[in-house]
């Protein structure tokens, strides 16, 4: 299977209604432009709505942390570099960039956590060994690819 690294499965240009009184995307709707991203990649993993629909499990995140890099505008075109950090039978840690489509600026990144739950049930459970295949065989293309600097940041006072 060739796997490209990193992956690059949504685009999107900032629509009127994100943007703010200063003229530049609201900080909310950074995280519903990467969930756009991230449906992109469920779907690709196999994890999208007939998933769900056959299996009653879906993934959920359960932590995100956003680096607000540089200002998107209305009508600016957005491009979404996705990785997968790692994964083990129950847990996914990937991590978007958004890019300007035209020049490639680093716009924002998120690195998140999610699981795979069992909506009927609520528990956290081992995805099917298929999947979890596929998973690991895009985290192994992805091994080899620079981490991006914003990977395990967390918020601190200096000094506090």
């Amino acid at each position: 299977m060739n796997i490209p690294a990193p992956l690059k499965l949504y685009h999107a240009v900032a629509p009127r209604e994100w943007m703010d009184y200063n003229g530049h995307m609201m900080d909310g709707y950074y995280l519903v432009a990467f969930a756009f991203a991230t449906d992109a990649l469920l779907q690709y993993l196999g994890f999208g709505e007939a998933y769900r629909a056959q299996t009653g499990c879906t993934i959920y995140t359960v932590e995100a942390h956003i680096n607000f890099l540089r200002e998107v505008k209305e009508g600016d075109p957005l491009t979404y570099h996705t990785l997968l950090l790692g994964a083990d039978a129950k847990r996914l840690h990937i991590f978007h960039t958004m890019q300007h489509a035209h020049d490639g600026t680093v716009l924002a990144t998120t690195e998140q956590m999610w699981l795979h739950v069992n909506q009927r049930t609520g528990r956290v459970e081992p995805m099917p060994e298929e999947h979890r295949q596929r998973v690991e065989a895009v985290v192994a293309a992805h091994a080899a690819l620079p981490r991006p600097a914003q990977v395990g940041r967390r918020i601190a006072m200096p000094g506090a």
